[in-house]
């Protein structure tokens, strides 16, 4: 069903999360009528008003200002720290997130208050994605192979992790996809993009539960890895995992599998993630 509202859709990762601005017409009169006094038309009091999703689980979602504390915070942490201004990532609004929020701020000619609203998170997002939009993750030597079947076959050099990510990859390559499909459980009978990627990290033993995309966006370490490398935004994320690029976008156009020898969403806008050590 579709909802009709005035404002701004933020897409994570299957869920839209609506800042919308509502007007509405309030009249006074002193006699409780619907006309002033002088006989004119009711005044009209326009109140604008931003609604936030108001949950941590993703950097947008609220407001945060210090003193403030879970997993968006965490994120904001991250990207402070990818931006230049490294901030101790524990998922607690201190001085130190404050002091580096205001610089950064600062730098992007913003008001230096210290709130990270909407637009400062914008910002920032954009501030770390242009640092990394042009990087491309390729595995040291031997690259997987994509079989006629449109499975994947791992490099006999792939570290165990690595074997088993693939070959859980295979395992729902061609599954449906679904919206918000694998976010409660690994078992389902579809998966979304995050979905996709939280089953294939699971089944390399590298992620306990499933994440969706904003989530990703601070998983393991920074940077592309040497064997799998993650990109994510709040609306989309993907993989490599040896030279071979695992993403729910253009799978129709493959056979209806996930596996690729080319990057079918582009590098530009995501943050790039990779597990530690691998």
């Amino acid at each position: 069903m579709a909802y009709p509202v005035v404002g701004r859709v933020i897409l994570s990762a299957g869920i839209a999360t609506t800042i919308a601005t509502f007007s509405f017409a309030a009249t006074a009169s002193a006699d409780g009528g619907g006309a002033s006094a002088g006989g004119s038309a009711p005044a009209k009091q326009v109140v604008k008003q931003s609604v936030y999703r108001g949950d941590s689980r993703h950097m947008g979602d609220r407001l945060l200002r210090e003193g403030m504390s879970g997993h968006d915070v965490r994120v904001l942490q991250d990207f402070l720290t990818r931006d230049g201004f490294p901030t101790t990532i524990d998922g607690q609004f201190g001085p130190g997130t404050l002091r580096n929020v205001i610089k950064f701020q600062r730098s992007a000619h913003m008001r230096p208050n210290g709130i990270v609203s909407y637009d400062v998170q914008k910002a920032l997002r954009l501030a770390v994605a242009g640092k990394t939009r042009s990087v491309v993750s390729s595995a040291p030597g031997a690259k997987a192979v994509r079989n006629s079947d449109g499975t994947v076959s791992a490099p006999a050099s792939a570290p165990t992790a690595v074997r088993n990510a693939i070959a859980a990859a295979n395992k729902i390559a061609f599954t449906p996809y679904v919206f918000g499909g694998g976010h409660g459980s690994f078992n389902s009978s579809g998966y979304d993009c995050s979905g996709s990627v939280s089953y294939a990290l699971h089944g390399g033993g590298l992620l306990s539960s499933p994440e969706d995309s904003s989530q990703l966006e601070s998983y393991g370490s920074s940077g592309p890895g040497q064997w799998i490398t993650i990109w994510a935004n709040s609306g989309h994320t993907y993989m490599q995992i040896a030279g071979l690029f695992f993403d729910t976008s253009g799978a129709p156009g493959r056979n209806g599998d996930r596996w690729s020898r080319t990057n079918p969403s582009g590098t530009s806008g995501y943050v790039v993630r990779h597990p530690s050590g691998y």
